[in-house]
């Protein structure tokens, strides 16, 4: 049975309905209903601004994934006896609740997740001075998971300097809308930015850049982009996939050396060792350059010195280049060293197969002879196989003429010559 414990007579008036905003069932099964929550009258609108409005926040985030609940939490005041949700567009009450034991918040349920509940949140609480708050900043509820993934990268590197900056990238083949860039577990808002069409590309792919910096240890952590259209701004893709931004310069740099040395035959193994003379447990290997992020090792002894040791095999030709690398924290992974010297990896023979005519030195490696062998084996198979065709069609051309010359014979026989005595 449902109680009026909230508003007194005299606000309530003739014309003035409740609606209970809590059904208590027998026993243990009690529950708490959504109703459509309290009319406001003459004097409530007369009133509405007095007090301080509430704050409003979503648990675990505002960034919610298709199908999941999200809890949106209004504190407002402990004379606070109810608590009303409207979401935008328009005033109309979407929930009533009244406060949690006795506190100065309460939370309202959204659950599943979808791209009908997503959108902008606002609350207001009502005291028993007959008086509604000013409503709250308005809270945008996400919902992810409702386009395909983007692609995240970071120009020139996601291995960056203290005070050096960087931009992000992020594109996708959904074209129009905007784009969201968010740090995991970051205390910032998401950055939004709109996309601009790059029809240098086929298919045309929208794209936009975030720019980040001066870059401090405060930008260092694992980001992830989605895009959304134009239309519904707060309906987001899936995300990409993570991307982490190190941040360098905060301890003395390491060494790095090539093992056995660093120009090696392609096929052959090579290891990168890095070494620290300070008790950092963690290495971090990286080629200039390249967009992908740096492998890492971490150690399981921190005594100084230390070593990490990143073996590349078999080398290809891809793997030369210059490497970099760097030590750090396991408390701190994404604050990394000063950078080493770089480190020139040069892999001979890459060039044999596509410009032989420039090996004048007549000497091949095992690798390369085994490529030479590999190739002459595919290329008799296919003069085998030519051969095998040229045969059939003679066979074919053969045994075609022999049924033309047998069909005439026949015919002649069919047909004899009479000849006629005079």
């Amino acid at each position: 049975m449902c109680s009026d414990p909230v508003l007194p007579q005299a606000l309530r008036g003739p014309s003035q309905a409740w609606s209970c905003p809590v059904c208590v069932g027998e026993g243990d099964g009690s529950h708490r209903e959504s109703l459509s929550g309290l009319r406001r009258g003459p004097q409530d609108l007369v009133r509405a601004g007095v007090l301080p409005k509430p704050s409003i926040w979503a648990d675990p985030g505002p960034v919610v994934p298709k199908g999941s609940r999200v809890i949106i939490w209004c504190q407002g005041s402990l004379q606070a006896e109810v608590y009303r949700l409207y979401k935008e567009p328009g005033s109309q009450v979407l929930d009533t609740e009244t406060p949690q034991d006795s506190s100065n918040k309460t939370g309202f349920l959204i659950e599943p997740m979808s791209s009908t509940t997503a959108g902008r949140y606002q609350c207001a609480y009502y005291t028993r001075r007959n008086s509604w708050s000013e409503r709250s900043d308005p809270l945008s509820l996400v919902v992810t998971g409702m386009y395909d993934a983007p692609s995240l990268s970071a120009q020139p590197s996601p291995v960056v300097a203290s005070g050096e900056k960087v931009s992000f990238s992020c594109s996708s083949h959904f074209t129009g809308g905007a784009f969201h860039l968010l740090k995991d577990r970051g205390a910032d808002q998401p950055i939004h930015m709109d996309s601009r069409i790059n029809y240098g590309r086929w298919p045309a792919q929208a794209q936009a850049l975030f720019p980040v910096g001066p870059v401090n240890t405060s930008h260092g952590g694992t980001y992830r982009c989605y895009g959304s259209s134009s239309s519904n701004p707060n309906v987001w893709s899936h995300p990409s996939k993570p991307l982490p931004l190190k941040v360098t310069g905060m301890y003395e740099k390491p060494s790095l050396s090539a093992q056995p040395g660093p120009s090696v035959s392609r096929g052959e193994n090579v290891t990168l060792q890095c070494r620290s003379e300070t008790s950092l447990d963690n290495f971090h290997l990286h080629k200039v350059g390249s967009p992908a992020p740096p492998r890492h090792l971490r150690l399981g002894d921190t005594a100084a010195p230390s070593q990490a040791n990143f073996r590349i095999s078999p080398v290809t030709s891809a793997h030369g280049g210059t490497y970099r690398c760097y030590s750090s924290r396991g408390t701190s992974p994404y604050l990394l060293s000063h950078a080493s010297d770089p480190l020139q990896l040069v892999v001979s023979g890459a060039a044999d197969i596509l410009e032989p005519s420039k090996n004048n030195s007549g000497t091949k490696t095992a690798s390369d002879t085994q490529e030479y062998t590999m190739g002459n084996v595919t290329r008799m198979g296919v003069a085998g196989l030519i051969l095998v065709v040229l045969g059939m069609l003679l066979f074919e051309a053969w045994h075609s003429q022999r049924r033309t010359h047998s069909a005439a014979r026949t015919g002649t026989q069919r047909h004899p010559t009479i000849k006629v005595e005079p």
